[in-house]
């Protein structure tokens, strides 16, 4: 299936909504046909009565023909402007789908399949590569289906006048929306595929950039990047000069093909009047008619250009989008756990089918509601153990069971439900404090946001900001201490009191004191909950029923 025939399958649920603002513009179109067309016999006509002098034999009835011409100039107008009301709603229901469903294909792949990808490629192709597909909706499709359709009417009506008139006019707006089209769309499909490349590079590099500017300024890679910049920055002008000079093609054949039309429709008009074939007026009535005709073809050289974009994006986009998971889901419903003990033996696990062993013949018993430490260097496995039981990794051999039941019976989705994270990472999004808590439980209400805030020590600051539960907390978090984003943390496990409690480096880059006042907290919500903690360091392991040691893939206890 090519990627544009995908993309309007993939578009298809908001059919009814295409359909009417395509209805519309063609509706449009045809309005200002018959306008410039009525509007040409009525002058031709009135001038030439005038000329002649109005007798009984040859009255004129000059009501009928203005009342029309105010119906279709009414008409366009209230088209028009429905046109563009029906066509943007379309066009940001369509966005929204698409970012939706992009969001969903994207999911199962996180974080395994996704975190080799670079930052900025993936926020390319979540934002640019899903807007260049959108333009598919307003700048091709609509242009294209409504040309087709208001030029097969408006060519019908010219044969009911001159068969050649109406020849001329299906050969001129052929070129016009053919011809042309398709030269540009050639020429411009290289160019508009490395404006889609140049464009993600580019921005790549620049969140990149912003994302490591300390590290850039330190050990003085600023220039490269800026060099590295520099070189896209000049591709990218290169290629947007050569998309003009297309542009400036199709508009110079537009220009040809439209006047080398009026021309022939006036000659041949001119032919059947003197054979008394049609009236003298109904001549600018075709020529007129013809050249309103043009605007339905006008749109599509430029619209046919953005072909080239639009399939670059779909192919990254499909790209990504069609990746396997590298967690196959559960064919069948998850089983309800019979307990929240965990039972692995003999797990192995590797990131790449020729990559060490991280987990080599791995084995470890979590018995329900007891307090686990893992502790060892970075690399040893304790995150990809975290990995294991939250089904971001497939092992390749052992057995693992969580409840009394396969572990592969279980999907990301149905573990998250059992078990909350609390790590040095944990992500605030830059949204108030309020938002950030119903992250964990949405059905929170008000007195359980500061129940949980209180539990975590941070009810008193949070109330004495000035707009409390509804203060922003920054990007990353950006506007609270280190301490602080994790206490936020800590009530977010309140919020959301499942069986385990997973706890990665949760005191790490904390200054003593902090970490002292936090463990206290921590201890106050391990109650009840199996816990796994990791970490690297010796705090916080006196709350554990049991220590192990990461070496070399396995498990070793010490206390």
């Amino acid at each position: 299936m090519s990627d544009i025939w995908r993309l309007v399958r993939l578009l298809s649920p908001r059919r009814g909504w295409m359909l009417a603002g395509l209805g519309l513009a063609a509706m449009t179109l045809l309005a200002n046909f018959g306008l410039l067309a009525l509007s040409g016999w009525f002058l031709a006509a009135t001038a030439l009565t005038g000329l002649a002098g109005i007798t009984a034999q040859n009255a004129f009835n000059f009501f009928t023909p203005s009342a029309l011409v105010r119906f279709f100039a009414t008409l366009r107008v209230g088209s028009r402007y429905a046109e563009r009301l029906v066509t943007h709603e379309a066009t940001f229901r369509l966005l929204a789908d698409l970012r939706v469903w992009f969001y969903r294909r994207l999911e199962p792949l996180a974080p395994a399949a996704l975190q080799t990808r670079r930052a900025g490629d993936l926020l390319n192709r979540i934002v640019t590569d899903i807007d260049t597909l959108n333009l598919f909706y307003l700048r091709v499709f609509v242009p294209v289906l409504t040309a087709i359709a208001a030029g097969l009417i408006m060519a019908a009506f010219f044969a009911f006048f001159s068969w050649p008139a109406a020849l001329a006019l299906i050969v001129g707006l052929s070129v016009n929306g053919i011809l042309a089209p398709t030269l540009t769309s050639k020429k411009g499909a290289k160019p508009g595929a490395e404006i889609s490349r140049i464009t993600a590079a580019l921005r790549t590099e620049y969140v990149e950039a912003l994302q490591g500017m300390g590290e850039l300024l330190v050990f003085g890679a600023a220039p490269a990047m800026q060099v590295r910049a520099a070189a896209l920055n000049s591709e990218l002008a290169a290629a947007q000069a050569e998309m003009g000079q297309v542009a400036g093609l199709g508009l110079a054949l537009s220009g040809l093909a439209a006047n080398a039309t009026l021309l022939t429709v006036l000659i041949f008009g001119a032919r059947r009047f003197e054979t008394g074939g049609i009236s003298a007026s109904q001549v600018p009535m075709l020529v007129l008619g013809a050249m309103a005709a043009f605007e339905a073809t006008a749109p599509l050289p430029a619209a046919l250009q953005f072909v080239g974009q639009i399939k670059a994006a779909a192919r990254r986009i499909f790209a990504l989008a069609d990746q396997a998971p590298p967690v196959p889901a559960p064919v069948l419903p998850a089983p309800v756990p019979e307990n929240f003990g965990l039972e692995l033996k003999n797990i192995t696990l590797r990131y790449s089918p020729d990559g060490l062993a991280i987990l080599d013949r791995f084995s470890l018993s979590v018995p329900q509601g007891r307090h686990i430490g893992i502790v060892g260097p970075s690399g040893a496995g304790k995150t990809t153990l975290i990995n294991l039981l939250m089904r971001f990794h497939e092992y390749k051999g052992g057995e693992a069971r969580f409840g009394g039941h396969d572990l592969r019976a279980y999907s990301s989705a149905d573990m998250a439900r059992y078990a909350t994270i609390i790590s040095q990472r944990s992500y605030l999004f830059h949204t108030t404090i309020r938002d950030n808590l119903l992250l964990a439980n949405g059905a929170a209400d008000e007195a359980a946001l500061w129940h949980a805030l209180g539990v975590a020590q941070l009810a008193d600051f949070v109330r004495s900001l000035p707009a409390g539960l509804d203060s922003t907390v920054g990007e990353g978090g950006s506007k609270l201490s280190g301490g602080q984003a994790r206490r936020v943390a800590l009530a977010r496990a309140v919020l959301k009191p499942a069986p385990w409690l997973i706890l990665d480096e949760p005191t790490e880059g904390l200054d003593a004191e902090t970490e002292r006042a936090y463990l206290a907290d921590l201890a106050l919500i391990l109650e009840g909950r199996t816990v796994l903690y990791i970490t690297h360091r010796h705090a916080g392991l006196a709350l554990m029923d049991e220590v192990y040691a990461l070496r070399r893939g396995k498990a070793v206890r010490i206390s």
